[in-house]
C-alpha cells in the first residue's frame, strides 16, 4: 500500500523564488514541524480528538459489518438523510469504490445503490422519493448533535413516505448514527426502536469518515470496511512518524504551509485526475475549508486564517479553468490526485482512417492519455510559475483509500498546529444554524429571530439610502 508525495514542482528551482520553496527551507521548518506533530499528538492522547483512533475501534467495525450482514438482501437502496459531514464522506466512499454516478450500473437487491439526501430543496426530495421504492429501501439518518434542521426536516418526510409504504415494519428498516444518548434524533431512534450507532463525541462531522458515519452506508451497500481500515490504521501509523522523509502527512503539511503562507497562495485546488475520487475531492473541500478557516488564533488573537479549497476535476477541468490557473491571479497552490495503477487501462482501438488527429492514438490507451494529461498541466503550471505538487496512490481499493483519507485528515490536523489555530471546531457556522432554528419558530431560539429581524430592518434601511 503506497501513498507518496511529491513536492518538486513546489520548490523555487522549478516556479521562482517569489512562489516557490527555496533551498533550505524545508529544512529550516523541520523543527516546526515536529512540534506541530507533537502538539497535535498531546492533543489526540488527551483524548480531545479521535479522529486517529477510529481504525482500530474494533467493536464498532464488528457491530456495523454484523448488522449489514442481517440486512443483506432485503433492499436495493440505502437512503442517507445527513447533510455536510455527515454526507460527504459516504459519497466519497461510494464514488472511489463502486464509480461516479450515473455510472454504476443497474442496482439490486445484490448490488444496492447510494440515494444521499444532503438538502432540502424541494425539488429534489420529491425527485429522489419519486426514484425509490420504499418498500426496497433502507433509510439512514446521520447527525452528530441529532438535531440539524436540514436533517430532521428531510427525515420527518422520509420517515412518513416510509410509513405509509411498510407500516409497522418501518422501524426494521431504519437506522441512525448520531451522538450516545444525546440530542433528539437519539431520543426518537430509542422510541420508535431504530438499530443505532454511536459517534463518538471527540469525533467531528468533518473527521467522522471511518467512524460509523461513513462505515455503516458503505458496508451497506457492500465496501469492505475491514480493508479500508487497515489502510488508514497502516497510515495512521505513519503519521506518527517523526521523520519528515517518512511521514507523508508532516511532510505535505509543512511543504502547503510554505507556500501557503510565504508565498501568499491562498486558493488551494484539489485536482483528481480520476473520476472515482471525485467525490473525495468534495469531502476535502470541507475538511481544509472548516478546520483551517478560522478568525482567532489558540490565545484568542484575531487572525482571520484560511485557504480557500476548490475541487477541479482532470482531465474535465483543463477545458474549462486551467485557462485561469495558468495566466490568471497567481494566488493558487495545485495538489494533483494520481492513480498509478487502473484495472482496465482501455485500449485506443487501431483504425488507418487517413486523419491525423485519429490515427495516431490508435493503439495507444486512455490510461496514458489521462497520465499524460496531468504531468502536461503540471509543467504547463509551472512553467509559468504556478507551484503544484503531487499525490499518488499505487491503486483505488480499500486499503489506498482509507490511507488517503486518514493522511489527509493529519495533515489538516498538523496544519492547524502550524497555523496555531483550533482545527477542531467551527463557530463560524454556528451562527447561520440558529438563524435558521430561530426563523423555524424552534423553541429557545427567540434571541436568534429577534437579531434576524434586526438584521433585515437593517437591510431594508440600507436598501433604502
Amino acid at each position: 500500500m503506497t501513498v507518496e508525495f511529491d513536492e518538486t514542482n513546489l520548490l523555487s528551482g522549478m516556479t521562482g523564488e517569489e512562489h516557490g520553496i527555496r533551498p533550505g527551507e524545508i529544512d529550516a521548518h523541520r523543527e516546526r514541524a515536529l512540534a506541530a506533530l507533537s502538539g497535535f499528538r498531546g492533543i489526540s492522547e488527551r483524548g480531545e480528538v479521535g479522529f486517529p483512533h477510529l481504525p482500530v475501534q474494533q467493536d464498532a467495525i464488528d457491530a456495523i459489518r454484523q448488522y449489514a450482514a442481517g440486512q443483506a438482501g432485503s433492499y436495493d437502496t440505502v437512503c442517507l438523510v445527513g447533510i455536510g459531514g455527515s454526507a460527504l464522506g459516504a459519497w466519497a466512499l461510494d464514488c472511489a469504490m463502486r464509480g461516479p454516478h450515473p455510472v454504476q450500473g443497474a442496482f439490486s437487491a445484490s448490488h444496492p445503490r447510494l440515494v444521499i439526501l444532503d438538502n432540502v430543496d424541494p425539488d429534489f426530495i420529491s425527485a429522489a422519493l419519486a426514484s425509490m421504492n420504499p418498500k426496497t429501501t433502507l433509510v439512514l439518518a446521520i447527525a452528530k448533535s441529532g438535531g440539524t434542521p436540514e436533517t430532521v426536516a428531510t427525515l420527518l418526510v422520509v420517515l412518513d413516505w416510509l410509513e405509509r409504504a411498510v407500516g409497522a415494519e418501518s422501524k426494521k428498516r431504519a437506522a441512525v448514527v448520531t451522538s450516545a444518548g444525546r440530542g433528539d434524533l437519539s431520543a426518537l431512534a430509542e422510541r420508535r426502536e431504530y438499530a443505532t450507532f454511536d459517534l463518538p463525541a471527540n469525533v467531528g462531522g468533518r473527521f467522522s469518515v471511518l467512524s460509523p458515519v461513513g462505515l455503516l452506508p458503505a458496508a451497506l451497500i457492500g465496501i469492505d470496511i475491514v480493508r479500508l481500515t487497515a489502510g488508514a490504521a497502516a497510515m495512521t501509523h505513519d503519521c506518527w512518524l517523526p521523520d519528515l522523509d517518512r511521514n507523508v502527512a508532516l511532510r505535505s503539511a509543512l511543504c502547503h504551509y510554505l507556500v501557503w503562507t510565504g508565498r501568499k497562495k491562498s486558493i488551494q485546488v484539489a485536482f483528481p485526475y480520476s473520476n472515482r475520487l471525485w467525490g473525495t475531492a468534495f469531502w476535502f473541500r470541507q475538511l481544509w475549508a472548516e478546520s483551517l478557516g478560522k478568525a482567532r488564533s489558540r490565545e484568542n488573537r484575531l487572525v482571520h486564517v484560511g485557504q480557500t479549497p476548490v475541487a477541479a476535476l482532470g482531465a474535465t477541468d483543463q477545458h474549462s479553468q486551467v485557462q485561469l490557473y495558468i495566466e490568471g491571479p497567481n494566488d493558487k497552490v495545485f495538489s494533483f490526485w494520481v492513480v498509478n495503477e487502473r484495472p482496465d487501462p482501455v485500449v485506443i482501438p487501431r483504425r488507418s482512417l487517413g486523419l491525423e488527429a485519429f490515427d495516431y492514438l490508435g493503439g495507444q490507451s486512455l490510461e496514458s492519455l489521462i497520465d499524460v494529461e496531468q504531468r502536461s498541466t503540471a509543467a504547463a503550471l509551472a512553467e509559468a510559475g504556478r507551484p503544484n505538487c503531487v499525490y499518488r496512490l499505487g491503486r483505488l481499493d480499500e486499503e489506498h483509500l482509507g490511507a488517503f483519507l486518514q493522511m489527509l485528515e493529519f495533515q489538516t490536523a498538523f496544519m492547524g498546529e502550524l497555523l496555531n489555530i483550533n482545527a477542531f471546531d467551527q463557530e463560524g457556522v454556528e451562527l447561520g444554524k440558529r438563524f435558521t432554528s430561530g426563523l423555524m419558530g424552534r423553541p429557545g431560539f427567540d434571541r436568534f429571530r429577534n437579531e434576524f429581524e434586526k438584521y433585515e430592518k437593517k437591510r431594508q434601511s440600507a436598501a433604502g439610502s
